[in-house]
């Protein structure tokens, strides 16, 4: 049942990606991702109101917890989960978050770009 919960929060949250990006994008145009960017912001306070919320009130049925975070946001954008896990860590250890943080963008960047010219072997 587990499965479930993710599975119905992830359809939920990859559908309001789509359409929130495309009203967006339909209106503020290509030049910058407008889009990815609200999409970004929007996940990160979900993510933080979600959790905040889940974590004071234990006694709310776990499904919640499997169907809001991990689903919902967890398909709507996967920054959010970034931020809130750069959030935790800074709480216990800055020079951890900056690590996690610097490294995530320059190896995801790194890893974007072989991909790229990976593809072209295959083009």
């Amino acid at each position: 049942m587990k499965f479930v919960w993710v599975a119905i929060g992830g359809a939920l949250g990859s559908l309001a990606r789509y359409t929130l990006g495309a009203w967006i994008y339909s209106r503020m145009g290509t030049r910058f991702p407008y889009g990815t960017f609200v999409i970004n912001i929007t996940g990160c306070f979900v993510i933080g109101l979600a959790l905040s919320i889940l974590d004071a009130h234990t006694e709310l049925p776990s499904a919640w917890r499997l169907a809001v975070p991990i689903g919902f946001v967890g398909a709507y954008t996967t920054f959010s989960t970034f931020e809130f896990e750069t959030f935790r860590a800074a709480q216990e250890n800055p020079a951890i978050a900056l690590l996690y943080v610097g490294s995530s963008v320059v190896l995801g960047y790194g890893a974007v770009y072989l991909g790229i010219q990976t593809s072209k072997l295959f083009g």
